[in-house]
């Protein structure tokens, strides 16, 4: 016997309008309509995941000035996207450190540098243990193993992909006078007190375990509240926060609007594709982008990218980077 279809009225009941978290039981919806505007609880999980499809209906509201949540699209994207002017070389466009990898996750430093070499910087200097491992795939990569005060001139750093207990190396890069990207084991090792003090524009990319990790607090308690935690923890260590996700998520310390992606699959969640989006971020981040938008536009492309690639298909982590110039055509192009 056929199940009969459940369309909820402007929200799924059980559902908080302005957090999308579920505090008990709620229903889930094959279909929202939606009045106004777009709650921010249909759109972060968990309530994306109970709203279904959603489709609003305009009846005159008047919109608040100061929104919770935005959204980029492809518009925006199109215009935050670095291009290379008639005068450009590669320290114009944006020279990126990459400090990741190690011994055991050879492959982390592999697939950092392969989406930053797709992320639009000029260059890309890698130091650490893993040089041989990179330069046999990306042979244009500056390859270095005298550590990040023998790198030479970047505009920004990424640390911690696959870099295990190599604490010293997180330090020196957090002292660095640029933007600095804080990934994986990077966010373990950091140093709370020496990231808060920082200067430079710092972006942390965590998923639900790490931001865990770093409040204090349970992994259920970070996905059932992700909009809360993302906040708590930007504002705790004074950093634009990336939390990933299905849907994921970007705040400044300074409060406003965070920003929320929807552009992914989940194919995404394979080994590696954190890395690939690491590496995608810190480009940005030499090319002169904030944080903030070095943040949403990584997200939006290497969502777009694993849609590209997976096209309802399995995908690893390197088909992300080879189908994000894919992804970077399509939002010029509209």
């Amino acid at each position: 016997r056929a199940r009969a279809a459940v369309v909820a009225v402007d929200l799924p009941s059980g559902v908080d309008a302005d957090t999308g978290e579920v505090s008990g039981s709620a229903v889930r919806a094959d279909l929202t309509v939606t009045f106004g505007a777009y709650k921010p609880g249909l759109l972060i999980d968990p309530g994306r995941e109970h709203a279904g499809t959603v489709r609003l209906v305009e009846i005159g509201l008047e919109l608040p000035a100061d929104p919770v949540l935005e959204a980029l699209q492809h518009e925006d994207v199109a215009r935050l996207l670095p291009r290379p002017g008639a005068e450009s070389d590669k320290y114009r466009r944006g020279v990126l450190g990459i400090a990741a990898g190690s011994a055991r996750y050879p492959g982390a430093a592999v697939l950092a540098v392969s989406g930053a070499l797709r992320g639009g910087a000029g260059a890309v200097r890698y130091v650490g243990p893993a040089g041989e491992a990179v330069i046999a795939r990306f042979p244009e990569t500056l390859v270095s193993d005298r550590g990040p005060d023998h790198a030479g001139r970047v505009q920004a750093w990424v640390v911690g992909p696959g870099a295990g207990d190599d604490a010293a190396t997180v330090a020196k890069v957090l002292g660095a006078d640029v933007p600095v990207l804080l990934d994986a084991d990077g966010l373990r090792l950091a140093d709370r007190d020496l990231v808060r003090g920082r200067t430079a524009p710092t972006l942390m990319t965590p998923h639900a375990g790490e931001a865990a990790a770093l409040l204090g607090v349970r992994r259920e308690e970070v996905e059932a509240a992700r909009l809360t935690s993302v906040r708590e923890l930007a504002a705790a260590y004074r950093a634009t926060v990336l939390l990933k996700g299905s849907t994921t998520l970007v705040a400044d310390p300074g409060g406003g609007p965070v920003r929320v992606n929807s552009t992914g699959t989940g194919w995404l969640a394979t080994a590696g594709s954190g890395d690939v989006l690491s590496g995608l971020a810190g480009s940005l981040l030499a090319s002169q982008l904030s944080a903030l938008d070095a943040a949403g536009v990584a997200a939006y492309l290497h969502g777009l990218a694993g849609r590209l690639a997976s096209r309802g298909a399995p995908i690893a982590a390197l088909d992300i980077t080879e189908h994000l110039p894919d992804a970077w055509r399509d939002v010029v192009r509209d």
